[in-house]
């Protein structure tokens, strides 16, 4: 009875997991301009309290996913819990950005503990959940995102800054405990991996040169040296990583399965639309928040701010749903076509009509819709295409580029509101539309990667496929 009880928990616990590490590790957004009042900061150097976490998340993934390949999965998450909650208190009692940045990073590292939730689930969940609650926990992670905006804003508004951090180490603490007692230990199961250390290094430096790049570049100027060289230093490390990673024994991601264009059409699409959300994220809170007096933005509260992106978190779970109906009416290609097309219309939406607040509320629902499709598409056609044991390594990559492309949308926002200051030394309208519109182009490229990229065709078969194919398909039906 008790085994049984734990099996039916075992699901709850992990969206629980995923869904309180996103909404924690997205704490940052509507947050910074009150980070930015709070320790006399610009918004440019106040948007670092949300790059850190999602950059941290981009470099924890694919190493807490290959230890969820082998025997360490639950003392892994238990650990990565432990680190996010330990996070919350630094930040809670931070007395300056730098040590807020600190506490926001080891938030961040929850945000690599989805990959580990969808490993953990195809191993302990029977076969037939194990589509649909793949699809539930990546559009839970996404959802987590949108979600922690209206949390933290509503906490801060109340509680202060510190609030909104000692909340999330509450949260985090408590999604501790349930794993403790729900989640059955993997130990024995198969031999544990050697981890790639090498390969965590080199792809830790060129995400973090990278981004730096990114972010500093109006500030420093993107002809000086410094900027050119860290340029530079990223593409150099990154080729480096991808060739150790294809020598090494037991590399740290399996780049070969880029190979499959379930994986690599999947991939693509999901860092571009990483960063058109995040453009459109960070942009969007800072704008309503942005004083009526500048002739545009709302003078809203980090509270109407967060409830902006409510529309988003919804449309993102609900839209996944219609998923089965759709792959099995247009096919893969079509869906993520249509919802890459879809969240370019959100953007443009808000980009030409920003005049009144009810318009930030349909763009991020519409946006919602898109990003709901996608995201809930893309994770199972990469398990879909991969070995078991790889499911860990190949979810974590799939991370791995999503979470890059939202921290390049997070590091290209301040970069884009920093080149267009007004008068008072704050971003002028023209930059947030900017914003805006380059998250139109983004989510346009998206559309054609996923139209031109050879991906793979799920479209139902007919009643005479083999028996182990209809058996797969009614799977995802199921979702």
């Amino acid at each position: 009875m008790i085994g049984r009880r734990h099996s039916a928990l075992i699901g709850p616990v992990l969206v629980l997991t995923t869904l309180v590490a996103s909404i924690i590790s997205s704490f940052g957004a509507p947050l910074i301009p009150t980070v930015a009042r709070h320790f006399h900061e610009s918004l440019s150097t106040a948007q670092w309290s949300l790059t850190v976490a999602l950059l941290v998340g981009t470099m924890s993934s694919p190493f807490l996913g290959r230890l969820g390949d082998g025997p360490r999965r639950r003392a892994t998450m238990l650990g990565g819990l432990a680190v996010v909650t330990a996070g919350g208190v630094v930040a809670a009692l931070a007395g300056g950005l730098e040590m807020l940045v600190v506490g926001r990073g080891l938030q961040g590292v929850g945000l690599g503990l989805a990959p580990l939730a969808m490993a953990t689930a195809r191993h302990e969940l029977p076969q037939a959940k194990v589509p649909p609650m793949i699809a539930l926990l990546s559009v839970s992670s996404a959802a987590g995102l949108g979600a922690g905006y209206p949390i933290s804003g509503l906490i801060a508004d109340a509680w202060g800054l510190a609030g909104a951090y000692w909340f999330g180490a509450i949260v985090s603490g408590f999604a501790l405990i349930c794993v403790a007692a729900v989640v059955p230990s993997s130990a024995g199961r198969s031999d544990p991996d050697r981890l790639d250390w090498v390969g965590t290094v080199l792809l830790a430096l060129a995400l973090v040169t990278a981004l730096v790049a990114v972010a500093e570049g109006t500030e420093w100027g993107w002809g000086s040296p410094a900027i050119i060289g860290l340029l530079v230093a990223g593409v150099v490390l990154f080729a480096v990583w991808a060739v150790q990673q294809l020598r090494a024994g037991n590399p740290l991601v399996q780049l070969r399965l880029l190979r499959h264009p379930s994986v690599l059409s999947g991939d693509a699409c999901a860092m571009v639309l990483g960063a058109a959300m995040y453009l459109v994220l960070s942009g969007v809170t800072e704008l309503v928040q942005s004083p009526r007096s500048g002739g545009f933005g709302f003078s809203a509260s980090p509270v109407v701010a967060g409830l902006v992106l409510i529309p988003l978190s919804f449309f993102l779970l609900s839209a996944s749903r219609t998923l089965p109906t759709l792959v099995a009416r247009m096919g893969i290609r079509a869906v993520l076509t249509l919802g890459c097309l879809v969240a370019a219309l959100g953007c443009g939406f808000f980009a030409v009509f920003h005049g009144a607040l009810w318009q930030a509320f349909v763009m991020t629902g519409v946006l919602g819709v898109g990003l709901g499709i996608t995201f809930a598409a893309i994770p199972g056609l990469i398990v879909q295409a991969v070995p078991a044991r790889e499911t860990g390594s190949a979810v974590g990559f799939y991370q791995v580029v999503r979470f890059t492309g939202y921290s390049m949308g997070s590091a290209l926002t301040a970069t884009i509101l920093a080149a267009h200051v007004s008068g008072n030394g704050q971003p002028a309208v023209g930059g947030y539309t900017m914003v805006l519109w380059i998250s139109v182009g983004i989510c346009v490229v998206a559309a054609a990667l996923a139209w031109f990229l050879p991906a793979r065709s799920t479209r139902l078969k007919p009643a005479g496929a083999p028996a182990v194919q209809r058996q797969g398909e009614a799977q995802l039906a199921d979702q």
